[in-house]
């Protein structure tokens, strides 16, 4: 009668075993990240892309902080509060002629790389270092 009462329970812990040793699943066709972490990073790095994009079409430059950016496109005055985004750390400078975005997680390793993005819009990666203008594509 007992052992009834541990067949959820096992279930359960079976399931969140399962859940944990799954490989990562792309969110789209092409999807360049390799784990959840990483899919966060280029998601934000993605918004931020566009909403220059945005403001640089609108002001005829390019806005030179991420809180100027609150208010247009997806991007808040909360999402650009921290420089923390999870596993990752943002590193932006700006100025009226372009932009720099970095993406450094805490640890970087095969599944949390590096990432940066300037004007061009083109997302650099690195696995093993920050990423720069120079990094290979992601």
């Amino acid at each position: 009668m007992r052992f009834r009462n541990f067949v959820p329970l096992l279930a359960m812990l079976a399931l969140i075993t399962l859940s944990w040793s799954q490989d990562y699943q792309p969110k789209f066709k092409g999807d360049p990240a390799k784990s959840d972490s990483e899919a966060a990073a280029l998601g934000f790095m993605r918004t931020v892309v566009t909403a220059e994009k945005n403001y640089k079409s609108k002001h005829n430059v390019y806005c030179p902080t991420l809180a100027g950016l609150a208010g247009t496109g997806s991007i808040t005055r909360r999402t650009v509060a921290s420089n923390k985004r999870g596993d990752y750390t943002v590193g932006f400078s700006g100025t009226a002629e372009g932009y720099r975005l970095t993406m450094t997680p805490t640890t970087i390793d095969a599944t949390h790389r590096a990432f940066f993005v300037d004007q061009s819009a083109k997302i650099k990666a690195e696995e093993d270092k920050p990423a720069t203008a120079d990094s290979p594509a992601a």
